[in-house]
């Protein structure tokens, strides 16, 4: 069995915004929605100011409350744990969006292409797999993942601050690097087990205990 799930270094993200493009150049999202995004914080005071930089996408929860809540199962949770949406069977309640704890899911009601009313042939293909007025968020490029490569955020990042793995196999990348270092998953005390970890400092275990992280 194979739960995928991936981790954010937190000391390495550099703010740079290539998983954002990488996911939108693969996924073909329509304009003004982003299925990753990475938030930025200014801490401290001059001289000693700087920034901060949190990407963030789905979680893919191994608990996901969007699924639960999806009222015409639109939301389907894969065996390997990724968390996809069909299209088809969504009807836009956006129980999802109430439902998740993390405000993830997106509505696309429709609009203009990003050089007006006239697709680009690349948006004309991409846009085919959008519909309008249903819900829309990362899955994970599980079309990447059935071909052994990895999420294109993963493979764009320049800065190695994006990593996934197979938590079930104790010598993945993800494992590897939770046993390395501290790390937190969001909001874990919901009970969504989350398959995300951001790394945070050297130093192996889960904040406040040992273990390699997982739950």
């Amino acid at each position: 069995m194979v739960r995928w799930a991936f981790t954010v270094d937190l000391e390495r993200c550099v703010g740079c915004q290539s998983c954002v493009i990488a996911c939108k150049a693969e996924n073909g999202t329509p304009r003004n929605i982003h299925w990753m995004k990475v938030l930025e914080r200014e801490e401290g005071e001059f001289p000693y100011a700087k920034r901060t930089f949190s990407p963030t996408r789905c979680n893919h929860c191994a608990n996901p409350p969007c699924v639960q809540a999806c009222p015409t199962g639109a939301f389907v949770q894969r065996k390997d744990g990724v968390v996809w949406v069909n299209q088809e069977a969504c009807i836009g309640s956006m129980a999802c969006m109430s439902a998740c704890p993390y405000y993830v899911p997106y509505r696309w009601d429709g609009g203009e292409g990003y050089f007006g009313q006239q697709l680009t042939p690349y948006e004309e293909v991409k846009m085919r797999g959008f519909k309008r007025g249903a819900a829309q968020k990362c899955h994970f490029c599980y079309h990447r993942l059935d071909e052994g490569r990895p999420p294109a955020c993963v493979e764009s990042c320049p800065a190695d601050a994006l990593n996934y793995g197979d938590l079930e196999d104790p010598e993945s990348a993800v494992n590897v690097l939770l046993r390395q270092k501290k790390h937190i998953q969001p909001r874990a005390e919901l009970g969504t087990n989350p398959g995300l970890y951001y790394l945070t400092g050297k130093g192996g275990g889960t904040i406040g205990g040992g273990g390699d992280g997982r739950r």
